[in-house]
């Protein structure tokens, strides 16, 4: 394992804990108390510390597909409930996590095998991800992919980065560029995960509560839609 920094106490599941808060703020902050900035200040941890995780989640799973498709199947959940009730085609993050897991492991093979077929299909995703989340908005209203293609590719770039600082200072540049096209006035507050990041000392935890993490997503923006239809009549 790569030399960590030697004050590194949390765990992988301690830091998803923490993301997990602040997006339950964020999301609270964005349907209920949407003048209240702090709570969306609170939110931009969640996203660089989720998107860290799945780079980690790719780097240590053992059953490749069953971690792409249960990403998947969750966001494609949501984006059913989404489309239905709203109308919206703005596309959530575990979509772009499913992405992002699926060109991480498209490269990888291509590393593996040398085969010229795995580059040509890795170097299509990543265009494909680029055309669907930056040209077809464009063209299609209503179409968006959170945190755009930087927020697909940025987890990709923690997997092939060997060495854990190196792997931070990316990030952080990372976060920047994010910051730059997305809602610049709060998104830089997301570069303060990098000191939680800092601290990750590489274990998972005891728990094993990956599934928890995957039913709270669609159960809290239920919750929450709820509470705000309950305010509203």
């Amino acid at each position: 394992m790569d030399e960590k920094f030697k004050f590194a106490v949390l765990n992988g599941n301690t830091l998803k804990l923490i993301a997990l808060i602040a997006m339950t703020v964020d999301h609270v902050g964005e349907i209920l108390f949407p003048h209240i900035i702090i709570l969306r200040i609170i939110g931009r941890l969640a996203y660089p510390i989720f998107a860290f995780m799945i780079a980690e989640g790719c780097f240590y799973t053992k059953h490749k597909y069953r971690y792409f498709f249960e990403v998947l199947g969750i966001g494609a959940l949501c984006q059913i409930v989404y489309f239905v009730m709203f109308g919206s085609l703005y596309m959530n993050i575990m979509i772009v996590f499913a992405f992002s897991i699926l060109i991480t492991f498209t490269i990888q093979k291509a590393i593996d095998t040398r085969k010229v077929g795995m580059v040509i299909l890795a170097a299509f995703l990543v265009g494909l991800a680029f055309f669907l989340s930056v040209i077809l908005p464009n063209y299609v209203k209503g179409l968006q992919f959170d945190y755009g293609f930087v927020g697909i590719i940025l987890p990709v770039a923690v997997y092939l980065i060997p060495k854990f600082k190196l792997k931070l200072a990316v990030f952080a540049a990372g976060l920047i560029v994010l910051s730059v096209f997305n809602n610049p006035s709060v998104q830089y507050w997301g570069l303060f995960s990098i000191p939680l990041l800092m601290l990750y000392n590489g274990k998972r935890g005891k728990l094993k509560i990956k599934h928890f993490f995957y039913i709270y997503y669609p159960a809290h923006m239920v919750g929450i839609w709820l509470v705000s239809f309950c305010l509203m009549h």
